[in-house]
């Protein structure tokens, strides 16, 4: 098998399965364990994935985008203590909007139990919240999106601009220095850049395989955010780069 095809075929196991092993792939293929970290710093290099301790994972991009199942199933642990964390940053907020993706349902988890009004574009949220007697839940029309079951296009746009909302808890693909928060699809850019402008307070809630990553629709800057919640596997000195463009970073 060429070099080609095997690191199309690394790429797709990538993409299945969230991670991909070096000697998992090795055995696999045939190959020496050195071939595959040639293949991985190939792909890495085209910005297709991540290198992490012992593999790789896959990066999103305007041609891949990860669904729910993907996403309930990486960084799980470390996702639940983000929630945990930025359910904590309420601060008197009475007004809530829960972005789309498994943190932000996370989140929903934690304040269930609040007297609270939840603006929301996702499903999942809704569903988590459908049964608190203390919020009252505010889904967003539009058409949904199958792989996040989320609402966008102009419908929800049009009902995000007539509201103001204290707080917005927002994800994200990817989180530059240089270019900010970056998400693949347009339409989900264009909803997320509504609640950053319609809320008051904003918190960004992002696994650290977020960070130093660039997608394709650009939705907010770093300083938009007044604190950006992750998790320990963040490095201080990344953590600190960060800090320096305006937000506090929260490693939980």
């Amino acid at each position: 098998m060429d070099s080609d095809t095997r690191q199309s075929r690394i790429l797709e196991y990538a993409r299945t399965s969230g991670r991909v092993e070096v000697g998992g792939l090795a055995s696999e293929f045939g190959v020496a364990t050195e071939t595959i970290r040639r293949d991985l710093r190939v792909l890495a290099d085209r910005k297709l994935v991540k290198r992490v301790h012992g593999g790789a994972i896959p990066l999103e991009s305007a041609a891949f985008e990860s669904g729910v199942d993907y996403r309930s199933r990486v960084d799980l642990a470390q996702k639940h203590r983000i929630a945990a964390a930025a359910a904590g940053l309420l601060h008197g907020a009475e007004t809530i909007y829960l972005d789309e993706g498994f943190t932000p349902r996370l989140i929903a988890e934690k304040i269930a139990d609040r007297e609270l009004t939840v603006v929301t574009s996702s499903l999942l949220a809704a569903e988590v919240l459908a049964d608190s007697a203390g919020i009252t839940v505010l889904l967003l029309g539009g058409r949904m999106r199958g792989r996040t079951l989320a609402t966008v296009d102009h419908w929800a746009l049009r009902m995000l601009g007539e509201l103001v909302i204290d707080l917005a808890y927002l994800g994200t693909n990817g989180i530059s220095v240089e270019h900010g928060l970056t998400t693949p699809d347009p339409a989900v850019a264009a909803v997320k850049s509504q609640a950053v402008t319609r809320s008051k307070r904003r918190v960004l809630v992002a696994a650290d395989t977020k960070f130093g990553m660039t997608s394709f629709c650009r939705f907010a800057e770093v300083a938009d955010f007044e604190t950006l919640v992750t998790g320990t596997e963040l490095p201080p000195a990344e953590a600190r780069r960060f800090e320096a463009l305006g937000p506090s970073v929260i490693r939980a």
